[in-house]
């Protein structure tokens, strides 16, 4: 048993309505069948060409060497020795697929979870896009939200990753939810550049990358209220 993703989750859910006025939907100790029912229902969802989604996942991951897949550990996952396939599992593939079919324009994926890192299967970072403090507020937001957005950001690698102590927060999530309180700065706005800044110095380095359609210079703006 991990003993801070659900205490991550609520306080990180808590910020987002505060703070960023986010709608706020929580999934705590899912099946495999909630996780993949919930990705359906959002592959329902009508989005207006404004709208983000952000998706934070904490919990167990794992990953196949010889099949070069990572993977979400649900929890009703079965052993190993039951479940070589690894059958019960969440596998990166599908879970990208699934984020990618889902209509909004602005998608950004936060792991944290041991081998999260194989999420993209280049392991490469993508080209971030960077801010310009001189433009006024609205057209800030305006250039950034041209461009379709499918990024990523995870706790670690290929490798595991600390939950931390309990009641503390996972190091990564405690570094996370620090940006968020942040409130993006004096311009109110917090980016994925921002969030990589404050999450640098966190052990194991957490890791950005890209999937399906994403376009160059797309952006995640948390805007705060």
């Amino acid at each position: 048993k991990l003993r801070n993703p659900i205490f991550d989750g609520h306080t990180i859910a808590r910020e987002l309505k505060n703070i960023y006025d986010f709608e706020i939907d929580t999934l705590f100790d899912p099946t495999k069948a909630e996780i993949e029912e919930k990705l359906e229902s959002y592959k329902h969802k009508q989005f207006a060409d404004d709208d983000q989604l952000f998706i934070f996942y904490a919990g167990h991951g794992d990953y196949d060497k010889e099949a070069a897949e990572g993977y979400l550990v649900p929890k009703d996952a079965d052993h190993m020795e039951n479940d070589v396939f690894r059958e019960s599992f969440i596998s990166h593939t599908y879970f990208r697929d699934q984020l990618n079919q889902i209509s909004s324009k602005h998608t950004f994926l936060v792991l944290d979870a041991c081998f999260g890192g194989t999420f993209d299967q280049k392991l490469t970072a993508s080209d971030r896009s960077i801010c310009v403090y001189d433009e006024q507020k609205k057209q800030f937001i305006e250039s950034r939200m041209l461009y379709r957005t499918r990024r990523y950001i995870s706790s670690g690698g290929k490798q595991y990753v600390p939950d931390g102590r309990p009641g503390e927060h996972s190091p990564f999530a405690k570094m996370f939810i620090e940006a968020l309180l942040s409130k993006g700065g004096r311009r109110g706005i917090l980016t994925i550049t921002k969030i990589l800044s404050s999450t640098e110095n966190v052990n194991p380095m957490p890791q950005e990358g890209e999937f399906g359609d994403n376009e160059l210079r797309s952006e995640f703006l948390f805007i705060s209220k």
